[in-house]
């Protein structure tokens, strides 16, 4: 629309002519909207309200004597108040580039003001504390020209030839390069001891390989050996089994034979043997009752014809008294007591007879025959002669 201006949202407009802005400043500020402006009576100007930047290059001289050549980089800006706007608006409203220029120098003087009440190792070692108070001793001058300070950085410092900077760094780099080195050979020598792991673990994996290979080469030779010899075993138990088989064929037509040879010959042997027995025994009663029957009757007929002689031998026994000397104490008993005694002599040769000829003494009757008539005791009544005494001269 004619006559409606409005800023960009990084810019303050400026609008002069009218009244007056706050605080009596010779314009009003506008920011974030639009606003009518006669054409004629108003005249507008744009502040910028972006970043903007200063590089400061200043060679300062420390504590110590030493000159350093510092470099930073300043980040500032317009204020967003309305008094910041007023205050930059009119120092730099017709020239902007001259807030970097100006504001380089002023950190420039800081910068010097301060290295100067440092010392290098200081100023080397403690660059944020630099910056933060080079930022504090410059905020209230910025301010006073409607400028706001973002950020300052140190980017370097430079000793020049001098050397300094690089000779206080030595020891540190010798220890640095000292535990680098340590760092290099502790590397290293985990790197060997990981080879050596490796290779370690490399030969335990090739043994147990080799073992494993071992072993199943080995189960495969015994597989193998098992199934060549399978067939040869297998016909060694075939063969066992039939020479088996063939032995028991040959025990049992051993004892089939020896079944038949007792059938056939220890039987027949035997039943003959027993009936040769038989006959034997048979043999040998019939003989031993005939030696029996003839026994008895050589014993009737040397019985028979003893007894035939028996008179004979009392005629001779009573022979060899004819010419003895006889005294008979007690009369005819005496006598007959004598009698009798030739009569026991006789019977007494008898039965020597008979025992040399072989015959028993209980079996001959003529003994009990003779043995009932014996000489009466001397306390026979009939016995007139108590003391039987007969004497012979």
């Amino acid at each position: 629309m004619f006559g409606y201006r409005v800023p960009a949202p990084d810019q303050a407009m400026l609008i002069s002519g009218g009244r007056r802005g706050q605080g009596g400043a010779p314009f009003r500020v506008v920011t974030g909207h639009g606003k009518f402006v006669l054409p004629v009576f108003r005249k507008v100007r744009f502040l910028t309200l972006a970043m903007c930047e200063a590089e400061v290059a200043e060679t300062c001289v420390t504590r110590q004597g030493i000159s350093l050549t510092v470099r930073a980089v300043i980040a500032f800006k317009v204020g967003n108040d309305t008094e910041s706007v007023v205050n930059a608006g009119q120092r730099f409203l017709s020239d902007q580039d001259q807030m970097s220029v100006l504001t380089g120098r002023i950190f420039a003087g800081h910068l010097r003001s301060i290295i100067g009440s440092m010392t290098v190792e200081e100023i080397v070692t403690e660059r944020q504390k630099l910056a933060t108070e080079v930022l504090e001793t410059s905020k209230t001058e910025m301010a006073k020209i409607g400028l706001i300070v973002d950020s300052l950085q140190i980017q370097s410092i430079d000793d020049g030839d001098t050397g300094y900077i690089e000779a206080m760094s030595a020891p540190h780099k010798a220890a640095i390069q000292r535990q680098a080195q340590i760092a290099q050979a502790q590397a290293t020598q985990a790197a060997v001891e990981a080879q050596q792991e490796a290779a370690r673990n490399q030969a335990e994996y090739n043994r147990q390989t080799a073992v494993v290979q071992a072993e199943y080469s080995a189960e495969v030779d015994r597989a193998q050996a098992r199934a060549a010899q399978a067939g040869p075993l297998a016909q060694a138990h075939a063969q066992q089994e039939v020479l088996a088989a063939q032995t028991e064929l040959a025990e049992r037509r051993a004892r089939l034979r020896q079944q038949e040879l007792v059938a056939e010959v220890v039987k027949p042997a035997e039943a003959e043997a027993e009936r040769i027995k038989l006959l034997a025994t048979a043999e040998a009663e019939r003989m031993k009752i005939q030696a029996e029957a003839a026994a008895s009757y050589d014993r009737v007929a040397l019985d028979r014809m003893l007894i035939d002689q028996l008179p004979q031998i009392v005629k001779e026994a009573s022979a060899g008294l004819s010419n003895a000397n006889v005294n008979v104490l007690n009369g005819t008993d005496g006598l007959g007591e004598i009698a009798a005694g030739l009569v026991g002599q006789g019977l007494t040769i008898l039965d020597s007879v008979r025992r040399n000829l072989g015959t028993p003494d209980n079996q001959s009757p003529t003994k009990s025959s003779t043995t009932s008539t014996s000489t009466p005791t001397p306390n026979s009544p009939s016995n007139p002669n108590p003391s039987g005494r007969v004497e012979i001269e």
